[in-house]
This record gives structure tokens, sequence and C-alpha cells, in this order.
């Protein structure tokens, strides 16, 4: 016959058994089944100033560039930067951005970057019609305001004041 003792450590020993095991495996590195390209950095230069100023520079084997300097000038001594990055798009377009990050927020300034229509444009014919109809409701408002005005005034003059 078994002991309350062996009956409780057979229990403990089937629990511990039963319990989900968990490993994490390793995956293997090879370079014939990565799909993911290493690049290699050809160049990293950075300079930091006691005074806060920087500079940083790097190109990358696959073309991408990068350059930044800033210091800390701004109002309230906030970071003032301005750099410029490259790189070749998948449809082998050379993409230069130039920028300035300043009180006035990230400014970037490209030949690929969308532009707004020189100001000011051409107003269409149907939005100055819009205009000078509004213009005419407003003085005829105006007109009959002014006459309901004076109606007012002539009759709230022939009332006393309160006693």
């Amino acid at each position: 016959m078994l002991t309350q003792q062996q009956i409780i450590i057979a229990t403990l020993a089937s629990l511990a058994a039963a319990a989900p095991q968990y490993s994490y495996n390793v995956p293997e590195v090879s370079s014939s089944s990565s799909s993911e390209e290493v690049v290699a950095i050809l160049r990293d230069d950075r300079v930091h100033e006691e005074d806060g100023k920087f500079n940083f520079e790097f190109e990358a084997e696959n073309g991408i560039q990068f350059a930044q300097a800033g210091s800390p000038d701004g109002p309230e001594d906030a970071v003032i930067k301005a750099g410029q990055y490259s790189y070749t798009a998948p449809d082998g377009t050379e993409v230069v951005v130039k920028y300035v990050a300043d009180e006035n927020g990230f400014q970037p300034q490209s030949d690929l970057l969308p532009v707004a229509p020189e100001f000011p444009h051409p107003i269409p014919q149907f939005v100055l019609d819009q205009i000078a109809f509004a213009a005419e409701e407003d003085a005829r408002r105006a007109r009959e305001g002014s006459d309901e005005r004076a109606s007012v005034r002539s009759l709230s003059s022939s009332y006393g004041a309160p006693q």
C-alpha cells in the first residue's frame, strides 16, 4: 500500500511532467539562407564639442550618405540642426534632401518634393462672383439694419425710466 507521502510525491511528479515545456532555439545564421543584406559603414565621423555643437557624417556601402551639424543656439537653448542625406531610390533616381530644423520646424528642400503653386495664383471666376454676391448681401443687410435700429431707437425713447 502507498503512503500519503508517496501519493503526494507521485502527484507532484506527474504534474511536473505534464506542465508545458518552453524552450527557445536560437536560429542559425547562414549567409546562404539569409535574405537580409549586410551593408558596411564606410565612414562614420562624429564630433561633439563641450559647448553643445556637433557634427555627424556617415556613408554606407550601398550609397546612403548622411551629414548633420547642430548647435544649441536656438531660442531657449533649442538645438538648431542643418544637414543633408542622399540615397538611390529603387527606380534608380538619386534622392538628395537638404534640411534645416530650427524654431520654425523641419524644413526640407529637394527637387523631388512637391511644390505648392505660386501665389497669387489666378482666382476662378465663380469664386469672384460669390465674393461679389456676399458683399452685396452684406451691404443690403447693413442698410436694412440701420433702418430697423432707427425705428427701435425712436420707440425706446418714448418709454420712461423705470421708477
